[in-house]
């Protein structure tokens, strides 16, 4: 038996994205000799009719590459355990918790990890805020410029960058169209970079650097907007702390498998952003880039990434 099911598309905003990393997937296991039957669960009426499918196609494991949404956030993971079929990436507990990242930056500064300045604001909050001068307390608590972002959400959709406060109420509705609850953030100046870990062991770190802006949704996925440095050029030091932080982060967090740990350095200190429990798999992704770099092409790294997958499952 050797057919492995790819998920692809889902339901979140980052459907496009998981259709193209899906397809990415799949491509490359067929070169490394398996069936790969590509579904997409949001097809389906419901995750009985999904489950059934899956129990007809009896695959020997689940390959992941959804991003967002119910694929992300643990119910899928939870469906997938009841009706034990082996799945890549985290549990349910992991992903539900890391796809909060207000809660995850509250676990992460207890494990002594530095975190920038945030504000939680839920979306009913914004009845409070009638006053454009309401938003100065923001101003005054995080600075110029605030990130605005949706708290439960990636790949950069619906956050915005914003240099003035009359702009934030409008970031903060447009953040609203992906999430219930938003996270205001104070803007790290510096670098982008980034860990990829494999099974607790942290990969070389990658840095991200837009030819202009900042990483916006943009930048992550139009081809040359962006430059990526893998390994990234950092002292020896700077690169081991990095490495060390994501390590921790992922017992914190007690993920498992495979995830992405995003972090900003200011040239003095690095600063937490957040956890991708499934973290793209498309031509510009930041994990196979990382791998490569380890000496690990693309195949290796699926093919790792299963063999970790069923050996965590006893299979």
């Amino acid at each position: 038996m050797n057919s492995i099911v790819v998920l692809k598309g889902g339901n979140s905003p980052e459907r496009e994205i998981s259709l193209v990393s899906g397809a990415e997937i799949a491509a490359q296991l067929r070169n490394l000799g398996y069936d790969a039957v590509e579904l997409d669960h949001s097809s389906f009426p419901s995750f009985s009719a999904f489950l059934a499918e899956l129990s007809k196609i009896a695959p020997m494991l689940v390959f992941n590459g959804l991003h967002g949404g119910s694929g992300e956030n643990g119910e899928l993971q939870a469906a997938l355990a009841l009706a034990d079929f082996v799945f890549t990436g985290s549990d349910a507990k992991a992903c539900c918790l890391t796809m909060d990242k207000y809660i995850t930056k509250l676990v992460v500064a207890q494990e002594g990890v530095p975190i920038p300045r945030h504000i939680l604001m839920r979306g009913d909050m914004l009845e409070d805020y009638q006053d454009p001068e309401d938003y100065a307390t923001f101003g005054a608590q995080l600075g110029l410029p605030i990130i605005v972002k949706p708290n439960d959400s990636g790949s950069s959709v619906g956050i915005n960058k914003v240099d003035s406060l009359e702009d934030l109420k409008p970031a903060v509705q447009d953040a609203l169209k992906y999430s219930s609850t938003i996270l205001l953030e104070e803007y790290i100046p510096g670098r982008e970079l980034t860990v990829t870990v494999i099974d607790g062991k942290a990969l070389p770190v990658v840095e991200i650097r837009p030819v202009n802006g900042w990483y916006d949704y943009k930048n992550k996925y139009t081809k040359g907007n962006t430059e990526y440095f893998a390994p990234a050029e950092l002292e020896e030091s700077v690169a081991m702390l990095l490495q060390l932080y994501a390590v921790r982060i992922w017992k914190a967090m007690k993920l498992s498998g495979y995830a992405r740990i995003d972090f900003r350095y200011d040239d003095a200190k690095a600063y937490f952003l957040e956890v991708n429990t499934l973290p793209g798999m498309t031509p510009l992704s930041l994990t196979p880039m990382a791998a490569k770099a380890a000496g690990m092409p693309f195949g290796k790294l699926l093919q790792t990434i299963i063999d970790i997958s069923l050996r965590n499952a006893g299979r």
